[in-house]
């Protein structure tokens, strides 16, 4: 088994229908759901073609919906004291989750809500390039960048690099062992919370896009080039969660 501490690894929907988000994005990327048992309860898989990217879970009680992302640790209870001393609320300690792994959940200093996870499996190499419908990347909106940055290096071991945005100002990529595993943004609302937003490669931007809309979704960024990059875009699905698409210039089949 081999690990890559640092990576986001899972994402998990949690909301008030779970059902309903299924629907949603298995139209819009073309996902499945397998049901498997977790601690004596039925646990709903995100599938892409034959690999397991994810879930759907309920949210908690007083919890808004949103998308959760797992970030590889060597050790969780390590990595979990580590992160309440830097300022990161405890939200679920340490827990071992069947025979799958062991996850704690926190807040970090800026209030968005992340977890660690140690997978009893290992975590999933990286491609070459990214396939359609797999995770590629995953970025951190936040009115307190500096404070951000801070807190995931210092904790986690990142390093960083910037690229100057221009009006939208200083775009920073969280690195790990060289390689760019995460993004931090100021978010354009000073009042929003802060939050982790993933993106799923797409082979049309524009079409899904437009397909989110037709399927009951919101369109929240219309689909833009990022020089170098790609073509994105960001939508709400019909519970109101925010999750962004990226067409790389370099995409895999």
């Amino acid at each position: 088994m081999s690990y890559l501490p640092g990576k986001f690894v899972w994402f998990e929907h949690h909301s008030s229908d779970s059902a309903r988000a299924a629907r949603f994005y298995e139209a819009l990327f073309g996902w499945r759901t397998e049901t498997m048992p977790m601690g004596g309860q039925p646990y709903s898989m995100i599938m892409n073609g034959n690999n397991g990217i994810g879930g759907y879970g309920k949210s908690a009680a007083g919890a808004p919906n949103r998308w959760m992302a797992y970030l590889s640790v060597d050790n969780v209870d390590a990595s979990f004291a580590a992160a309440r001393s830097a300022g990161a609320q405890a939200l679920m300690p340490p827990t071992d989750f069947g025979p799958v792994g062991r996850g704690a959940t926190l807040a970090d200093p800026t209030g968005a809500v992340f977890s660690l996870w140690k997978s009893a499996d290992g975590d999933r190499p990286d491609p070459a390039k990214t396939a359609t419908g797999e995770w590629a990347w995953n970025e951190l909106w936040t009115s307190y960048p500096s404070r951000a940055l801070a807190f995931y290096e210092g904790t986690f071991g990142f390093s960083h690099d910037t690229m100057d945005m221009g009006p939208g100002g200083t775009y920073t990529m969280l690195k790990k062992d060289g390689v760019s595993r995460g993004g931090i943004a100021r978010s354009v609302n000073p009042d929003a919370a802060s939050m982790w937003l993933p993106y799923v490669e797409v082979g049309d931007c524009d079409e899904t896009a437009a397909r989110a809309g037709r399927n009951g979704g919101r369109v929240l960024s219309a689909p833009a080039d990022i020089p170098g990059v790609g073509r994105f875009a960001i939508v709400a699905d019909p519970l109101g969660v925010a999750i962004a698409m990226l067409r790389s210039n370099e995409r895999a089949v």
